[in-house]
Formats: C-alpha cells, structure tokens, sequence
C-alpha cells in the first residue's frame, strides 16, 4: 500500500502531459521549423477551421499573428481557454502542454519563437565585468 500512492503521482503525470512530445513531432503538418539554433526555435504554424493538434509541449515562446484568427487550448488538467487574435499581435507564453483546436472561421497562420535554455556561459559573459567597468567610466562623467 505504501507504493500505491507513487503509483498514483505518477499516473496522474502521464496523463496530464508530463511527458508531452514535441510540435513539430505530433503535428509536422501544421508546424515548420524555419530556423533553428543553440538559443531559440522558430516555427511556422498554419491550420485551417475546425483543425486540432495532438497533445504537445512547448517550452516558452513569442507568438506573431500573421493573420487574425480565434483557438482554443485545452491544458492536462482539462482547463480551457479561449482566444481571438489579431493581425499582428504578439504575446508570451511560458512553458506549457496543451491541444490545440482552431474555432474561427479563418485560418491560423502564426510565427512562434520557442526559447533554448543556456547550455553553457558564453565568451562575452565572461567579459562582463571589463564591460562594467567601462559603462561606469561613461555614466561617471
């Protein structure tokens, strides 16, 4: 009985998307990668009425609306939230798992920047300090 508990928590994990897969490896009909490095991940994402995407992840991103368009997302924890965008609209998403479901009359076409963790500190990091010290010198005077 003492596992049963365990057994539950992590159950309950599976099903609310822990270990969700990624975009572009559920839906590779509707996202395209367009560019790709060690900081960030940009995806091209089009669907049309009344689509849906499988359960995915996406660590957290910049969305541009290219065209107006209105989507539902359903969260692991059966949590839905609905939303029309504009033409041009930005906005930020931290980390998430959800589905994705197109409600408008028109097609989604959207851009989705999706931020790397650092992996290692960079050279000009390092520098930072002499950096420091020469935005002191300027702001001194």
């Amino acid at each position: 009985m003492k596992y049963g508990k365990w057994i539950v928590i992590f159950s309950a994990c599976l099903t609310m998307g822990a270990f969700a897969q990624d975009a572009v490896e559920t839906d590779g009909d509707k996202y395209k990668v367009i560019l790709e490095n060690e900081k960030i991940r940009v995806l091209e994402y089009n669907d049309k009425p009344g689509d849906k995407t499988h359960q995915h992840h996406h660590p957290a991103f910049m969305l541009y609306a290219l065209e107006p368009f209105k989507r539902k997302l359903t969260f692991p924890n059966g949590k839905q939230v609905e939303r029309e965008f504009k033409k041009g609209e930005v906005i930020w998403m931290e980390e998430q798992v959800h589905v994705g479901e197109n409600t408008g009359k028109t097609d989604t076409h959207v851009l989705i920047v999706e931020m790397k963790p650092p992996n290692n500190i960079s050279k000009d990091a390092i520098k930072a300090p002499v950096l420091e010290e020469k935005w002191k010198e300027k702001t001194d005077k």
